[in-house]
């Protein structure tokens, strides 16, 4: 059995998810690429082995459809293949608040966003305690700080979720991180038809600073991963500021869910 660490990432075919893949794999580990589209991730396996001699199995699955999830639950469950690390990635937003989008489209999000994640972590977490070793990292959002709607308590589930799991497992030896960025330069915003033309480049991160403050933060044993000075000195503004006084500030301006998918 090979005593390389074997991560598997959902989300793994662009933006954050194949900046995780890269980070990981120039760290030595083997890699289970996880999304929809299997040509790019096919792609991404093979710039993995060509730049870092990474191991990258690709797993083509959409997480929204019951049977292809089934596939990835059991590749995290999977005693003879031992997975180590699972990062769970995949997400997207929608471009028009609750009251104006579909609820199809709002209990798809819901589904992907918190039914997924906990899914496949109660998949994998039964070996990670028997081997007493390994790590959950959970991205969530500064959207979750914060009362932007539906995409935003979604991530903060997340994050509270990351932080009782962290509680749970400590005793094993597994670490959880929930890692909380901003604004990140991903094919994220495109997706949800968000339109972010009026933000300034000095909010923007770049997908590869967030894994690496993320592997940082992972390797100190952190709760929580947030890059950038200008998103920790907002975070710690927020969880001081009156809810009442933040609430009102974005029923004013209400922006676009920051994340970085």
């Amino acid at each position: 059995m090979s005593n390389r660490t074997t991560v598997l990432i959902t989300g793994a075919s662009a933006g954050l998810g194949a900046a995780f893949a890269r980070g990981f794999a120039a760290k030595g580990c083997d890699l289970v690429l996880v999304a929809r589209d299997e040509e790019r991730l096919d792609a991404l396996a093979k710039e993995l082995g060509r730049d870092f001699g990474a191991a990258a199995e690709v797993l083509a699955a959409d997480l929204l459809d019951p049977a292809q999830c089934a596939g990835v639950v059991a590749r995290l469950a999977d005693t003879a293949r031992p997975v180590d690390v699972l990062v769970n990635n995949a997400g997207f937003g929608l471009p028009a608040p609750f009251p104006y989008s579909p609820v199809e489209d709002e209990e798809r999000m819901l589904d992907l966003l918190v039914k997924v994640p906990l899914r496949l972590t109660h998949a994998l977490v039964p070996g990670l305690r028997e081997r007493r070793r390994g790590a959950v990292l959970n991205v969530s959002s500064v959207a979750g700080l914060l009362p932007t709607g539906t995409y935003g308590a979604a991530k903060a589930w997340i994050t509270a979720f990351s932080e009782s799991l962290r509680v749970d497992l400590a005793p094993y030896g597994v670490r959880v991180l929930a890692v909380v960025p901003g604004f990140t330069r991903t094919e994220f915003q495109e997706r949800a038809g968000m339109d972010v033309s009026k933000l300034s480049d000095a909010v923007w991160l770049e997908p590869e600073a967030v894994v690496a403050q993320a592997l940082r933060d992972l390797a100190r044993r952190r709760p929580l991963s947030i890059a950038g000075r200008r998103y920790q000195a907002y975070a710690l503004a927020v969880r001081h500021l009156p809810r009442t006084v933040v609430a009102a500030r974005l029923a004013r301006k209400r922006l676009p869910p920051a994340d970085a998918h």
